[in-house]
C-alpha cells in the first residue's frame, strides 16, 4: 500500500511538471498581447490571489527575522518569474529551462563536500557551453535570452536559500505571501509595458489559465505528494523539466531544437539527475517548487 502511495505521489509530481510547462507555453502566447513583462505580472498577480485564498494566512505574527527572509524569498521569486519570461521570449522554452535549472544545481554542488560531484559540475558546465552563442554556430541563440535565463537561474538559487528560512512559517503561508511579495517586482514592469491591456477580458482569462496551470494546480499536487516522496525522488523528477518544457514548446508553439541543443538539454538533465542521486540526504530542496 505504501509503495502504491509513493507511486501515486511520483505521478502527481510528473503531472505537476506537465502542468507547469504547459502553463509556461501558454504564458508565452500572452507575449504578443502584453509582452513578457505583462505575462509575468498576470501570472504572479493572479497566482497570489489564488494562493492567498487557499492558505488564508491572516492574523499571523512575524518576527523581524522571519519578515526579512520572507521578503528576500518573495523578491527572488518575483525576479525569477520576470527573468524567465524575458528569457523564453527569446529562447525555446526547453533551452531556457535547461539554463535556469543550473541555479538549484549550483546550490547542491556548492554545498557538497564530495569530489565525485565535480563530475556533475563539469557535465553541467559542458551543457551550458553547448548552448552559448559561439560565432559561426548553426544553432546560435539570442545572447540576451541566455543572459536573462542565467539571471533566472541565480534568482532560483536565492529562492532556495531564502525559501529554506521562509519555510519556518509553513510552506503554504510562505509560498502565498512570497508570491504576493513577488508582485512588487513584476507588477510595476507589467503596468509600465502593457498598461490597461492587462485588464482586457481575453487577456485576463488567458492569464487565469496560465496562473492555474503554472502555480495553483502544481502547487496543490506537490503539497500532497511531497509528504510521501524523498528529496532524491523529487529531484530526479524535477530534473526532467527541460525535456518536458521542450516538448510543451514544440507541441504548443512549434519550437524546434537543433541537435546540439537537444544534446545540451539531455546533458543538463543527466547532471541534475546524477547530482540528485549522489547528493547527501540533507541537500537543500526548495519549498514547493520554483515556478518556471
Amino acid at each position: 500500500m505504501m509503495d502504491q502511495k509513493v507511486a501515486f505521489a511520483g505521478l502527481a509530481i510528473v503531472v505537476a511538471q506537465l502542468s507547469t510547462n504547459l502553463g509556461a507555453a501558454l504564458g508565452k502566447s500572452l507575449f504578443p498581447l502584453v509582452g513578457p513583462e505583462g505575462g509575468a505580472a498576470l501570472r504572479t498577480g493572479i497566482s497570489a490571489l489564488i494562493l492567498l485564498a487557499i492558505s488564508r494566512p491572516w492574523g499571523i505574527a512575524f518576527t523581524k527575522r522571519q519578515t526579512t527572509f520572507l521578503a528576500l524569498y518573495g523578491l527572488a521569486l518575483g525576479g525569477m518569474n520576470l527573468l524567465i519570461y524575458l528569457a523564453i521570449e527569446r529562447l525555446p522554452i526547453g533551452v531556457a529551462i535547461a539554463i535556469e535549472i543550473s541555479g538549484p544545481l549550483s546550490v547542491v554542488l556548492l554545498t557538497s563536500r564530495s569530489i565525485r560531484d565535480f563530475f556533475w559540475f563539469a557535465l553541467a558546465v559542458m551543457s551550458l557551453l553547448m548552448l552559448m552563442p559561439w560565432p559561426g554556430s548553426q544553432a546560435r541563440l539570442d545572447p540576451f535570452g541566455i543572459a536573462f535565463a542565467f539571471g533566472a537561474a541565480g534568482c532560483w538559487a536565492l529562492y532556495i536559500l531564502f525559501g529554506k528560512r521562509a519555510s519556518e512559517l509553513g510552506s503554504k503561508t510562505a509560498v502565498a505571501l512570497g508570491m504576493s511579495i513577488a508582485c512588487t517586482v513584476t507588477l510595476p514592469f507589467g503596468i509600465v509595458m502593457a498598461g490597461e491591456k492587462l485588464l482586457v477580458s481575453p487577456v485576463l482569462w488567458l492569464g487565469l489559465v496560465v496562473a492555474l496551470l503554472s502555480s495553483a494546480i502544481p502547487y496543490m499536487l506537490e503539497m500532497k505528494a511531497l509528504e510521501r516522496l524523498s528529496s532524491r525522488m523529487f529531484g530526479v523528477i524535477i530534473s526532467s523539466a527541460p525535456a518536458i518544457g521542450a516538448l510543451a514548446g514544440y507541441l504548443i508553439l512549434g519550437e524546434q531544437l537543433a541537435l546540439v541543443q537537444w544534446l545540451a538539454v539531455g546533458t543538463m538533465i543527466s547532471a541534475s539527475v546524477g547530482c540528485t542521486l549522489t547528493a547527501a540526504p540533507a541537500a537543500t530542496r526548495p519549498i514547493g517548487k520554483a515556478l518556471i
